[in-house]
């Protein structure tokens, strides 16, 4: 980094670092699918004894963003049960339904029929088997487009593996040689994350941060809507 900040310091270019979000400190995962299942909401097919998601015969299931969740319900009628499955779950501090939705501007045609908003220091995982040994393939994996939701652990390796660092070395050697290769690293614990994002912050200390090289471009916080509008003032273009 220090090499780029050197040369755009030579160039008398105009550095900005923006952060989306800011980091606030959780330790309370909260399996919201599991709880959907428990309550005979979620359905999974199982292949080769392992358990996937499936959304079409299920009557509810949530796409967990991290202290956000989706919950979507696929009749009317079954968003009762829904509630009451989700009532009494420790860590959820909103269950949001259209009211609540069009209040924090959540009403969106692709939002669940019900958002849960986690408490400050909880988050939502998206683990929705009650079993590991029957954990989906790509449950330790990097893999975002299978997960039904973020899955912050795909950040560390698996503690409880003696091999974790022989099975990451040995997958990258062998795409480095341009070979197939799987590196099912990822634990299936989620206790080792000690930071999420997704309710609004409860402090500015806890919200996103705005850095710039030119001294004085802004003397206080800047909305989100005023960053386009400072960014191109900054570059000379508004």
């Amino acid at each position: 980094m220090a090499p780029l900040l050197d040369d755009a310091r030579r160039e008398g270019r105009t550095v900005v670092a923006l952060s989306e979000y800011g980091i606030t400190r959780v330790d309370r995962p909260v399996d919201i699918n599991r709880a959907l299942r428990r309550a005979g909401l979620l359905e999974v097919h199982t292949q080769d004894g392992m358990e996937y998601l499936d959304p079409m015969a299920s009557r509810a299931f949530a796409v967990a963003d991290h202290q956000l969740a989706h919950i979507y319900v696929r009749r009317p009628e079954d968003l009762e049960a829904t509630r009451e499955a989700l009532r009494d779950l420790q860590g959820i501090e909103q269950l949001l339904d259209d009211e609540g939705k069009k209040a924090h501007g959540l009403d969106h045609p692709r939002s669940g029929e019900l958002v849960a908003v986690a408490d400050p220091d909880a988050w939502f995982t998206y683990y929705y088997w009650l079993d590991d040994a029957r954990a989906p393939d790509f449950a330790q994996l990097v893999e975002i487009h299978r997960k039904p939701g973020y899955d912050p652990v795909e950040l560390f390796l698996d503690p409880q593996d003696p091999y974790v660092r022989v099975k990451a070395a040995t997958a990258v050697a062998r795409k480095k040689l341009g070979m197939r290769y799987r590196m099912a690293v990822v634990p299936l614990d989620p206790s080792p994350i000690r930071g999420s994002h997704g309710r609004l912050p409860q402090s500015d200390e806890e919200g996103p941060l705005i850095l710039c090289s030119t001294p004085h471009a802004f003397t206080g916080p800047v909305r989100a809507t005023e960053v386009k509008s400072l960014l191109l003032q900054l570059a000379g273009l508004h």
